[in-house]
């Protein structure tokens, strides 16, 4: 009978074994962050803002930030005083930050498309993973959900949603890389005159209209360049060019990237300026998919030969004249 009630107080136990142990191994696994934030209020903080507020300006160590699965309805600002942060997510479905400003909802005159961020990173050396970037205002003119203006920033495994404007590249000479990630919109989806490497990443055209609006200064070497992306588009979606120039030495480049077969022919637009034209340079190396019409393609676009390809490495593309930097060593 003992040994028999003995066996019973040990499974009966388990179950609370169980749920420390997990437990101990949750708490154990954030002890590596700084700061946790959790929308339900049960973290370090509710919001993501206050947990940027609460870092150290120009820290000497990187500031780790976890952001557990939520909904964060704010404007989140990373300011030039706060190089170092990584803000990395639960999970890039459902840890989510979202808002909804607009051109005409800002109303401050021809700029205002760049007040409308969800998302603004002004300070260096940033990282992010496992975060969605939204902005739900919908198709409502120019809203973007990530504005990129600081250099050496890495964004893993994120989705960055939008309409029109819905990503911000932006900078001279500053660097930044998009890994397996995936960005939506509509126009000019993708647009800025930073140096930005999509790497592996799911590209989703959500009208008949513009992925890249490249502003690259005259200049920088590289600009927009895509390598090994799916080019995908959303029903009903049957004429997208690959780019049209902001402003007149926009360089967009796709490197073995698979485009479906809404992607038109002539692949790039001049944005009504034949002038551009002399001035732009537009690119594909072995495109893939019904969407790749090499021949096709306007005049004074290009296909690079293999040599001409070879010279798009993560090494030389984020080469500048000040350093080289390699974004495998964040965070």
């Amino acid at each position: 009978m003992k040994a028999i009630l003995r066996l019973l107080l040990v499974v009966c136990m388990i179950p609370s074994f169980c749920s420390t142990h997990a437990q101990m191994q949750v708490s154990a696994s954030l002890k590596k962050y700084d700061y946790v934030v959790a929308s339900d209020g049960t973290a370090d903080f509710r919001s993501i803002q206050a947990a940027i507020e609460a870092c150290k300006s120009f820290p000497y160590e990187r500031i780790r930030i976890f952001i557990k699965k939520g909904i964060y309805h704010e404007k989140v600002f990373i300011p030039e005083w706060n190089p170092k942060i990584s803000l990395i997510g639960e999970d890039a479905d459902s840890t989510i930050i979202v808002y909804d400003d607009y051109f005409k909802k800002i109303n401050k005159g021809p700029n205002s498309t760049f007040y409308t961020p969800t998302v603004l990173v002004q300070g260096n050396d940033f990282y992010a993973e496992n975060i969605t970037f939204k902005n739900d205002a919908g198709p409502v003119g120019q809203a973007i959900a990530l504005a990129v203006d600081a250099d050496r920033c890495v964004f893993v495994h994120c989705h960055i949603i939008g309409n029109q404007d819905a990503l911000y590249v932006t900078g001279e000479a500053k660097r930044q890389y998009f890994r397996n990630c995936r960005i939506e919109g509509t126009t000019d989806f993708i647009f800025g005159e930073a140096t930005a490497l999509f790497d592996s990443c799911t590209i989703v055209c959500k009208a008949n209209s513009f992925i890249t609006a490249a502003s690259t200064p005259a200049n920088s070497r590289y600009g927009l360049v895509f390598r090994n992306c799916s080019i995908q588009a959303v029903p009903g979606v049957d004429k997208v060019y690959l780019g049209r120039p902001w402003r007149r030495y926009a360089k967009t480049v796709f490197l073995h990237c698979e485009m479906g077969n809404f992607i038109r022919q002539e692949g790039w637009d001049n944005w009504r300026n034949p002038e551009n034209e002399k001035t732009v340079f537009y690119a594909e190396y072995h495109s893939t998919g019904p969407g790749a019409r090499p021949a096709d393609r306007v005049k004074w676009s290009h296909q690079l030969n293999p040599k001409q390809a070879s010279t798009y490495t993560i090494k030389q593309i984020f080469t500048n004249p000040v350093n080289s930097w390699n974004p495998f060593s964040e965070p």
